[in-house]
C-alpha cells in the first residue's frame, strides 16, 4: 500500500510557529515519527510539503498517475480557502483523510470551515502528530476492508 502524506502552508514551522497552539514538536519529528510508524505496519509513504496551492494540488495529481492508494493531508490555511485543492482530491478519486493538528471546531469562526471534508473519507483533528499515525492506520484498515 501506498500513501501520499501532504502536508500544505506552515507545516514546515512546526516547532518554532505559534507554539503555544501546534507545539514543540519541528516538523523533522513529524517525517521521523511517521516514518518509524510505516516501518511497522507495511505501507510505503512519501511526504510532501509546499506552501504553494499549485504545487499541491499537482502533487494530488500525480498521486494518481503514480496509482497511490491514500492522502493523508493536512492542508493548513487552505482547508479554509481553497475550492481549487477540493476540486482536485474530488477528481482524483482517491481516497484521502484530512488531518489537523490542532482541533479546528474549537478556535476562530473561519478555521471551522474546511472546504475539502466532504471529498475526504474522514477527518481527524486536535491529536497532534498522532492524529497522522490515526489517519494511516485508517487508510490501511480501510483499504484492507475494501479489498476484501
Amino acid at each position: 500500500m501506498r500513501i501520499l502524506v501532504l502536508n500544505g502552508p506552515n507545516i514546515n514551522f512546526l516547532g518554532i510557529r505559534e507554539k503555544d497552539i501546534y507545539g514543540t514538536d519541528t516538523y523533522e519529528t513529524l517525517v521521523n515519527t511517521l516514518l518509524e510508524h510505516v516501518s511497522t505496519i507495511n505501507i510505503d509513504i512519501e511526504i510532501y510539503q509546499s506552501n504553494h496551492e499549485g504545487d499541491l494540488i499537482d502533487k494530488i495529481q500525480e498521486a494518481y498517475y503514480k496509482g497511490f492508494d491514500g492522502i493523508v493531508f493536512n492542508p493548513g490555511g487552505y482547508t479554509h480557502t481553497s475550492i481549487s485543492i477540493r476540486d482536485a482530491i474530488k477528481s482524483v478519486s482517491i481516497d484521502t483523510v484530512e488531518v489537523h493538528l490542532t482541533d479546528i471546531n474549537n478556535r476562530e469562526d473561519f478555521r471551522k470551515i474546511s472546504y475539502i471534508k466532504d471529498v475526504c473519507i474522514k477527518t481527524i483533528s486536535g491529536k497532534g502528530i498522532n492524529g497522522y499515525i490515526e489517519a494511516l492506520d485508517y487508510l490501511k484498515e480501510y483499504n484492507e476492508s475494501k479489498n476484501k
